[in-house]
């Protein structure tokens, strides 16, 4: 049964992201029209936000409630993850029509445009973080977590082994690899950079990095069995496309039932591990279990 109360509070999290990166664009007065129009249309597709969402709840975890770092820091995770979808994309990369139920940026628009919306969104979020952070040594704490997870030993990694690995034999050790990587990284980022916002104790961030960690890797899980088993119209980009790229996944290596066994493994560790908050994690148990049984 879906939980209505808890897709509430993620839709107003979500409206929250996105009424502050409307505030941070406008900001940006410098930036020509002709780069703005594509950071828009990117920004404004309906995405789920669940990456800034988490910064909050984990920042609400900790403190109470979301404060002003926790809402920068949510927004440029989300410009970051933003640029990873207009790249992923791209004809060299993922080659896809369709995201978020639009033309991808360089179908809207053309490809160097969004090779540069994407260098743009990326580049901004550490402008943002670095200039609206109230506290310098905050401000640096978080930009190494953005920077350690979306970077070269992270994300990136996480997609050049992707690529590689396209039809060819795959083992479980590489596809943990991929997908910690591309995936569960950023994730980790997320529920990190939450409770650093709010001034946790270290016991606190490195219980929560690991809370984010499973779920992230239980996301990308997820992602792999619906591309198998959902629609275009559920996902909002092209279905089916892992298997005829022969791309590295889960169901394609252990198929979709143990698949998704272990994706309920991973939401399981997930809540387990949140048990030292008692009820004032529920929100975060929720998810764990909103990203196992999502339809898009």
């Amino acid at each position: 049964m879906k939980n209505t109360t808890f897709y509430a509070q993620l839709t107003e999290k979500a409206r929250l992201v996105n009424t502050t990166l409307q505030q941070l664009l406008a900001e940006q007065t410098e930036i020509s029209g002709d780069l703005k129009k594509p950071l828009n249309y990117t920004l404004e597709a309906p995405g789920k936000r669940v990456r800034s969402a988490l910064v909050l709840w984990c920042c609400e975890l900790i403190k109470g409630r979301t404060n002003h770092n926790a809402k920068i820091t949510a927004a440029a995770i989300e410009l970051v993850h933003t640029y990873s979808l207009v790249h992923d994309d791209l004809p060299a990369m993922d080659d896809d029509d369709f995201r978020r139920g639009l033309p991808t940026c360089h179908k809207a628009f053309d490809e160097a445009t969004a090779i540069l919306a994407g260098d743009a969104l990326l580049t901004l979020a550490f402008e943002i973080l670095a200039k609206k952070i109230d506290e310098p040594a905050v401000a640096v704490k978080l930009i190494e977590q953005l920077a350690q997870a979306a970077g070269p030993a992270g994300m990136i990694a996480g997609q050049l082994a992707d690529l590689k690995a396209e039809n060819s034999k795959t083992s479980k050790k590489l596809l943990l690899y991929i997908h910690t990587n591309k995936t569960a990284k950023m994730f980790r980022c997320a529920a990190a950079s939450g409770a650093i916002c709010a001034g946790a104790k270290k016991s606190d961030i490195d219980r929560l990095s690991e809370y984010g960690a499973k779920i992230g890797l239980g996301f990308q899980i997820a992602d792999d069995i619906l591309d198998v088993s959902a629609s275009t119209k559920q996902l909002g980009k092209t279905a089916g496309k892992d298997a005829k790229a022969g791309k590295a996944t889960y169901p394609a290596l252990m198929g979709l039932d143990k698949s998704k066994q272990l994706a309920e493994k991973l939401a399981d560790q997930a809540t387990d591990i949140l048990a030292p908050f008692g009820k004032k994690a529920d929100t975060l148990r929720q998810l764990a279990t909103a990203l196992l049984n999502r339809k898009n």
